[in-house]
């Protein structure tokens, strides 16, 4: 009898679990928060951690299945020993994430990722890290001090305000394309984001919203593989067959999704223009004056996605040594990647050239799907190690940055100084807040 009711009380233990986990995404701040708290007081300590870092999550102030607070939750059942905040267009999520980590042992940084418009430079006219777009680069902004971040989230609310006209006029095109099924913006885009708390909506959440209402005219399974190749046109691969034939799988539309994303938009996408994505100089000009690190988030050329939300495209592998040159030019503190997503080849090249210019060099996994894991095991590469450090670094400016902008890595009497002086000098600072 006592064995059964152990197992009785386990389950009863794992139920409670279950439904804190899934307030964790709750639309309100205050009840995540206290879920997280409650999550805390049952969940065991965790022994040593190997020291794996992510400097680029997403939640869903931007596109993600996690909300700040169930992503500090994630990162810690991973075993991260930092996690970074990097939502598009949006900061709003900033202080719950810090918060949140502070509740649950996890060291944090914030920033935000961004487009840019090239079209006053070499580059107008060429394809940089945007799939969709030429002259149009994604930027991400790192080590934003905490108190700028009400100042950074005002200059992204005009961003995200232009950016909503284009994505209304998108979701005519989709209308105009697919018949049988009525798509609205306010109705069935805007619910499944965080715009209402100074989310952002991307493509990613117009198409998501389309996936949940085919789902609903069609269903799962083998009526909708049927539907997708016939009636939408297109070709699936056994693989992603394979993935919508699992009806019971929790995050079905997600997986519908990517497919529509990487086949689809290419239908309904509209070019974005200023002020949705600020000129590259002017966009330079804000983010140093509020003593973050701004990083050329580097593609290169894409023969896989690892989310198969992206088709093999070429990038910026052919011109690259003279885009970094021009990206040193123009006053870049650093260059992001992903080890996950290149060769090592590209790798190699891309960190031969930022050691060239002195470029911070910054690691992310760009976590934005549930499938996705969060630990990078590349970075316990010998060839990659050195980007755990970088993260420590990068905790240390966002550290000293928030206590005056002018201690930051790349503001003040440090603009002088090579990284090789100065990153372990705030990697050794950082290290203070590990928990």
């Amino acid at each position: 009898m006592r064995g059964k009711a152990g197992i009785e009380n386990t389950r009863d233990i794992d139920m409670d679990n279950q439904k804190l986990i899934k307030k964790l995404n709750s639309k309100s701040k205050e009840e995540r928060l206290k879920a997280l708290k409650e999550l805390k007081a049952v969940t065991a300590e965790r022994g040593e951690v190997e020291g794996y870092t992510n400097n680029h999550v997403h939640s869903k102030f931007s596109f993600s299945p996690y909300s700040p607070s169930r992503i500090i939750y994630e990162a810690y059942k991973s075993g991260l020993a930092t996690v970074g905040l990097m939502d598009h267009d949006s900061i709003a999520g900033a202080k719950e994430f810090i918060e949140a980590g502070e509740l649950f042992g996890i060291t944090t940084t914030v920033g935000f990722e961004i487009r840019s418009d090239w079209a006053d430079t070499p580059f107008k006219d060429r394809r940089l890290n945007s799939p969709d777009q030429l002259g149009c680069g994604y930027i991400c902004v790192h080590g934003v001090p905490h108190q700028k971040i009400d100042e950074t989230e005002n200059f992204l609310r005009k961003v995200r305000k232009a950016r909503n006209v284009r994505n209304k006029r998108m979701v005519s095109r989709i209308n105009e394309l697919v018949s049988g099924i009525s798509l609205d913006f306010e109705n069935d885009v805007l619910p499944v984001s965080y715009a209402d708390d100074g989310g952002c909506v991307t493509e990613r959440h117009i198409l998501f919203a389309l996936a949940q209402k085919i789902v609903e005219a069609v269903g799962k399974g083998e009526r909708l593989t049927d539907y997708i190749e016939n009636k939408l046109d297109i070709p699936l691969m056994e693989t992603q067959k394979k993935l919508l034939l699992d009806d019971e799988y929790t995050y079905y539309e997600y997986d519908l999704l990517n497919i529509l994303k990487g086949s689809f938009v290419s239908k309904i996408y509209i070019p974005a223009e200023p002020p949705e994505i600020p000129p590259i100089k002017t966009l330079l000009e804000f983010c140093h004056s509020i003593g973050a690190i701004v990083g050329y988030a580097y593609l290169g050329d894409v023969g896989a996605s690892p989310t198969g939300d992206k088709k093999a495209q070429k990038f910026e592998d052919d011109f690259l040594d003279e885009l970094i040159e021009y990206l040193d030019e123009l006053g870049f503190d650093a260059v992001a990647f992903m080890p996950s997503r290149n060769t090592k080849q590209q790798l190699k090249r891309i960190m031969l050239l930022c050691d060239k210019y002195d470029f911070f060099q910054i690691s992310g996994e760009d976590i934005n799907q549930p499938r996705q894991s969060f630990i990078c095991e590349q970075l316990m590469d010998e060839d990659y190690r050195h980007l755990m450090i970088s993260t420590w670094a990068l905790v240390g400016h966002e550290r000293k940055a928030s206590e005056n902008i002018e201690l930051g890595m790349f503001s003040g009497e440090n603009t002088k100084r090579k990284l090789i002086e100065k990153l372990p000098e705030f990697a050794e600072f950082g290290r203070k807040f590990e928990r």
